[in-house]
């Protein structure tokens, strides 16, 4: 009996450690995830990727960094021949020229500015056509009068062979202080 139960208790050892002839089934992730109810339809949905290109990104900070320090000519040396500028009130395709008579007599006006850089991502579309960077900051200013004043922007700016082409600008003024 003895005999019997050992050779009972090898026979469940061996077949219990063979191994088997089939994998387990892969879990798989459905193609079918369902598409978002939006309510509201654009002609391009969905398009755009989160990752646009790090040296848009420069581009833009160098721009806006140049334009804080005053180095006028510097900052325009980041934007194309012509521009495409929207803003509260405003839109016109200017040249070089006029975007930098625009920035003197903003700095004629200016004693000093500030940047507090907030957040930036830069986008590319899924067809590989149009490249922007968005910038989140506040700018703190003094007139040459020594009165001061802040506003929240947001620049989308369309980079194109590493120039600014186009700049649509978003101003929030903050609530005045009493």
């Amino acid at each position: 009996m003895r005999k019997l139960l050992i050779l009972s208790f090898i026979m469940y050892l061996g077949s219990s450690c063979t191994t088997p002839t089939e994998k387990p089934a892969e879990k798989t992730i459905s193609a079918d995830i369902a598409k978002p109810m939006y309510s509201y339809t654009i002609k391009k949905p969905d398009n755009w990727d989160m990752n646009g290109s790090s040296k848009n990104t420069e581009v833009a900070f160098n721009a806006l960094k140049a334009f804080e320090e005053h180095k006028i000519d510097e900052s325009l040396s980041y934007f194309g021949d012509s521009v495409l500028w929207k803003a509260d009130y405003m839109e016109a395709k200017l040249s070089k020229d006029s975007l930098k008579s625009i920035f003197n007599s903003i700095w004629n006006e200016t004693g000093s500015l500030k940047i507090e850089m907030h957040d930036f991502e830069s986008v590319i579309s899924k067809d590989k056509k149009d490249e922007f960077v968005t910038i989140w900051y506040d700018q703190h200013t003094t007139d040459k009068k020594g009165k001061k004043d802040s506003v929240a922007l947001i620049n989308d700016m369309k980079v194109v062979n590493g120039k600014i082409v186009e700049l649509d600008e978003y101003t929030r003024h903050f609530k005045v202080k009493k």
